[in-house]
């Protein structure tokens, strides 16, 4: 395969760079050094065995090599979107290791089984796998201390390694990865217990600002996007897919769209079959020459479309069946005392109704898959997000093994979860086999945003009971959408358990009588998990009936919901018949503690002055603090709205607890980016549809956060922490919504319950 590169960077940027250069290539299945171990030889790809003979380069392990040279080359398993997953990971196995890392060389991983999941997805990379790459280190700098000191005749305990070197603590004697690979190569693994891992005070890399290894590539424009593959003799494909969800193609008139210059054929593709399962939606494929006459031919395709039994829905009847669904009894997935007594007696009550619409990922690059099909094997190239999930669909498809499927991972253009699903690189495979030729499927905007994988509608209802002082006695929380599990599922109207255990079933505030309900809704639309999933309208409903209490109650949020949380503590779902989701995590490890959600606040607020600052005629501040992902986040959120109602946003404050954090420069840059995603859908995202048919097609009506949008100042705080590391890429987002609404109403009056912003009037 060829790789065409394009660009150059400036010299400034080119040297200030120059210190970390890194030589970071794709990885093919010929490229990779030293042995490939099986899947079997591996739990998590973890282990590490020595070799049978002195070798010229040596692969301890599935994620560590050694090249002769003394060159330490670490496998990235996970997929790079710029949340640093290719550069964290390999920094916890190089610091681990002691090796220099300037003399580290990162590769990125085919799609195996081998390496464990390769999902990236659920901000859990360094959370999963954190402890995999620490011991692949601690195990190879061993084998090496041994080594040096089978070499030296002396005990291990008098060397030490030092930046892919061992150095001698009595002599000073020195010698270098390189000279020591031979030996360290046929060692016996050591035990478990006799491996000592480095304390946080010896970190070198671990902690510390470090840029991301292809940092410099994508700012020269060399790095490897998935729209930048080609291969020779490719043909381009665009596909013209089902207006209406599950409709399949009745006829096609092709012969205008073959008139046209540089068109090849015309491919009608097999409609998917429920469950969906990340196939391909269907249609009819124009393959040609160039992108430009594929584009023009597809236009001129037509086509006829059976009936859908979708074809009547329509999002604004969906929004009134979910409001009126959350306003009955729903599935009870939480309860605690009673709280229709608490109810009955109470001093007061109050309730409120919120509606978060239909969303799209519309990350940067459009989907984009590269794929040959050839002796009855796949070849693919693409920016995906879980290349194990390319094998299976592209097998599944195709009627071939998995180990069938070759998947090269390419750097993202954005993912936000659209690109865990493979159905672009289905149809790119498909399309391969049909014409005989390698095939390049790109997707336009327009393609991008009618046929997503949508993040899902909601409607809420929430209640309180009070006491004469104003203090929480009972929330009633009721939750409608269509769960993503119908995509999978086909008649599911419930949400699966990591959805009502994103916030529907996990309160955390000190209320004596709760209870969770979900309510009823049924899907007419691919569905999937979206930057913080179920957390975004759960997070925005919370929050903002928050802010309503406290108002309610002539204090502010912070006030009243640091009153709410009571005495710092682990919450025990247990007792309300709940078994926790907790991200998939046990919850001894990853306990719901209040008291990390109580200081992230109080730093939020302290930071931001809220509570200092007055709000005033069309300016005001917006705060509020959420557990999502096993992380604590809190954010204050800044709005001026001038007399015609335009909003900006000055600052935002975030403040994260995020367990021990291994690169916290792409931490602070996540966080920046999630205050930037949280605008967006707090004040422009909307999908709709009329007749089965998504409404939107590009940025003109679909818009996203441009500059005039987005904050002009994030200014992000890392609690420092010796808590397991957790999630970063998604928790920053759920809080910015309600943050964005909550000051909103401080600023103006006007309490938004209905996203997005740019739907109510604000003056």
């Amino acid at each position: 395969m060829s790789i065409y590169r394009y660009g150059e960077t400036t010299r400034l940027a080119r040297e200030a760079y120059e210190k970390y250069d890194q030589k970071v290539e794709m990885l093919d299945r010929r490229g990779f050094v030293g042995t490939v171990l099986g899947a079997s030889a591996l739990v998590l790809g973890v282990s590490l065995k020595p070799a049978s003979a002195a070798p010229s380069a040596w692969q301890p392990s599935v994620y560590l090599g050694f090249e002769a040279d003394g060159t330490v080359v670490i496998t990235a398993h996970r997929s790079e979107m710029g949340t640093s997953s290719k550069t964290s990971l390999p920094i916890m196995l190089a610091d681990e290791l002691e090796a220099d890392w300037k003399k580290v060389r990162v590769e990125q991983a085919l799609g195996d089984e081998k390496y464990g999941s390769q999902n990236t997805d659920g901000s859990c990379s360094i959370r999963d796998f954190g402890h995999a790459m620490l011991k692949a280190g601690a195990t190879a700098r061993t084998l090496f201390e041994r080594a040096a000191a089978q070499k030296w005749g002396c005990q291990p305990g008098d060397v030490a390694a030092n930046q892919s070197t061992v150095v001698n603590g009595r002599t000073k004697a020195r010698l270098t990865f390189a000279e020591l690979l031979p030996i360290a190569a046929k060692l016996d693994l050591p035990k478990d217990h006799e491996l000592r891992y480095k304390t946080p005070d010896q970190y070198k890399l671990i902690g510390k600002k470090i840029p991301m290894v292809d940092e410099r590539n994508v700012l020269q424009g060399k790095a490897t996007f998935g729209m930048d593959a080609t291969m020779p003799g490719m043909l381009i494909a665009m596909v013209e897919r089902p207006p209406v969800y599950a409709s399949k193609v009745k006829s096609v008139d092709n012969s205008a769209a073959l008139a046209v210059k540089g068109v090849r054929q015309t491919v009608e593709l097999p409609s998917w079959k429920p469950p969906h399962l990340f196939q391909q939606l269907g249609g009819v494929a124009v393959l040609g020459d160039n992108t430009w006459a594929v584009m023009q031919a597809r236009k001129k395709l037509k086509i006829e479309w059976d009936q859908s039994p979708h074809a009547n829905y329509n999002s604004a009847a969906e929004k009134q069946s979910l409001l009126d669904s959350v306003l009955k009894p729903g599935k009870v997935v939480r309860n605690r005392g009673d709280v229709d007594a608490a109810f009955a007696k109470a001093a007061r009550t109050h309730e409120a109704n919120y509606y978060a619409p239909m969303l799209s990922h519309a990350p940067m690059e459009p989907p984009v898959a590269v794929a040959e099909w050839k002796n009855g094997k796949v070849e693919t190239w693409c920016p995906t997000q879980n290349p194990q999930a390319v094998q299976d669909a592209v097998a599944a498809a195709m009627g071939i093994p998995k180990t069938d499927v070759i998947c090269h991972v390419t750097l993202l253009g954005g993912g936000f979860g659209r690109k865990s699903k493979p159905d672009y690189v289905v149809e790119a495979a498909l399309l391969s086999k049909a014409a005989g030729k390698p095939v390049k499927v790109i997707w336009t905007r327009e393609d991008d945003i009618k046929f997503d994988y949508y993040h899902t509608v909601s409607g809420m209802h929430m209640k309180a009971g009070m006491d004469a002082t104003g203090k929480l006695d009972a929330w009633l929380f009721r939750s409608a959408f269509p769960p993503i599990a119908s995509t999978f599922a086909p008649g599911m109207q419930y949400g699966a358990e990591f959805e009502v255990g994103m916030g529907l079933n996990e309160l955390p505030y000190d209320v004596p009588n709760i209870r969770g309900e979900n309510c009823p809704a049924p899907n007419h639309l691919r569905l999937g998990w979206m930057r913080a999933v179920a957390h975004v309208y759960h997070a925005f409903g919370i929050h903002s009936f928050l802010d309503e209490l406290a108002v309610l109650n002539n204090t502010d949020y912070l006030s009243y919901s640091l009153k709410a949380l009571g005495p710092d503590r682990n919450v025990d779902l247990s007792k309300d018949g709940v078994k926790p989701w907790n991200n998939g995590m046990p919850i001894d490890k990853f306990p719901i503690n209040t008291g990390r959600l109580r200081r992230v606040l109080e730093m939020a607020a302290e930071q931001s002055g809220y509570g200092k600052k007055k709000s005033s005629n069309g300016h005001g501040f917006g705060i509020a603090a959420h557990r999502s992902f096993l992380s604590y986040i809190a954010s204050v959120v800044e709005v001026v709205v001038d007399s015609e109602g335009k909003l900006t946003i000055p600052n935002v404050w975030t403040v994260a607890d995020c367990g021990t954090t291994v690169n916290p420069d792409r931490v602070v840059s996540q966080l920046e980016g999630a205050a930037v995603f949280g605008a967006s859908i707090a004040m422009l995202g909307e999908i709709t549809a009329a007749n089965g048919r998504v409404q939107q097609s590009n940025f003109h009506d679909y818009p996203v956060a441009r500059l005039a949008e987005s904050p002009r100042m994030t200014h992000v705080t890392i609690v420092p922490s010796k808590e397991p590391a957790a999630g970063v890429g998604e928790p920053g987002v759920p809080v910015i919504v309600p943050a964005i609404t909550n000051a909103i109403f401080a600023a103006t009056g006007k309490r938004v319950r209905e996203l997005p912003v740019r739907r109510t009037k604000l003056v």
